[in-house]
């Protein structure tokens, strides 16, 4: 039976959030692979910082021109924030290191910001400016398990330690082109990398667009994983800043209080891992890769 466990309101309601749902889960349906130790920093006296995290940001044709900017503009708010930067203080080091990365299609993603380390309001700016200054871009398809693989073999090049390692992965629709999306999360968090989310659900199901509907329930059930693994949906504009603050905070503490550990009602997920591949394919008529 698959557990998830779900981070608790007061974690988001510390963070000076609220109206937003923040879901953690294991791996998905069956046992969540065991942890390479190796793949792990040996102590906490050995990391040189709180967390290593990728932000991997959808540029696929599926987001239009104003989500992209609201999607850009989120993180470059989050970043100058009074709540990212007290969180900031709180780490055992007091700093992190982060790379922005632009993603698309199997064989498209794209380093925007390099690694960086933010100690403070004055790096944190810095790393800020980097994304809102670069040109904006779109691309064709649509490959969440492209991006977690080229994200996860970004940390062996962060210069840093991390005591935590995440890659925060944002989008707007399913898997439909590479891997298949549930067999590379269960590869990358064997490797020690918790995967949270950030599903944008704002358009109606089209099949014209491939828009899937609960696609906060694929991100749940398909994409997301590892240690305290949550995601937190977006489902009107306006909350764009407000969402990815909260999302960083939680990132950056990397605590929650007690978690309430909830049974699935089945073994299998809810929403098919598949479905953007076989959308994919009823509208072209042809393999989705």
């Amino acid at each position: 039976m698959r557990t998830g466990t779900w981070a608790a309101a007061a974690v988001v309601a510390a963070a000076g959030i609220a109206g937003f749902t923040a879901v953690g889960a294991g791996a998905g349906p069956g046992p969540a692979p065991a942890l390479r130790f190796a793949d792990l920093p040996k102590s906490q006296a050995d990391s040189t910082v709180d967390v290593e995290i990728v932000l991997a940001v959808d540029i696929s044709y599926s987001m239009d021109p104003e989500e992209q900017a609201l999607q850009r503009e989120g993180y470059v708010a989050a970043l100058g924030s009074p709540e990212f930067l007290g969180a900031l203080k709180q780490g055992m080091h007091g700093k992190i290191v982060v790379t922005y990365v632009e993603w698309a299609g199997a064989a498209d993603q794209r380093v925007l910001v390099p690694w960086r380390v933010i100690d403070g309001p004055a790096s944190a700016e810095a790393f800020a400016a980097s994304i809102a200054e670069a040109p904006y871009r779109r691309a064709y398809r649509t490959s969440i398990s492209g991006a977690l693989q080229f994200s996860a073999d970004l940390f062996k090049d962060s210069g840093q330690r991390g005591i935590r390692r995440v890659i925060d992965v944002s989008g707007d629709g399913a898997n439909n082109q590479g891997a298949l999306v549930d067999a590379t999360r269960d590869e990358v968090i064997a490797k020690g990398i918790t995967i949270n989310g950030l599903p944008l659900v704002l358009k109606r199901p089209n099949a014209a667009t491939m828009d899937i509907e609960a696609l906060d329930v694929y991100y749940e059930d398909c994409v997301i994983g590892g240690p305290s693994a949550f995601m937190i949906p977006i489902r009107d504009r306006t909350q764009f800043k407000e969402a990815t603050r909260t999302k960083l905070v939680l990132e950056i503490a990397g605590r929650t209080p007690e978690l309430r550990v909830i049974p699935a009602a089945a073994s299998q997920p809810r929403i098919s891992c598949t479905i953007g591949e076989r959308m994919w394919q009823q509208r072209w008529g042809r393999d989705f890769n």
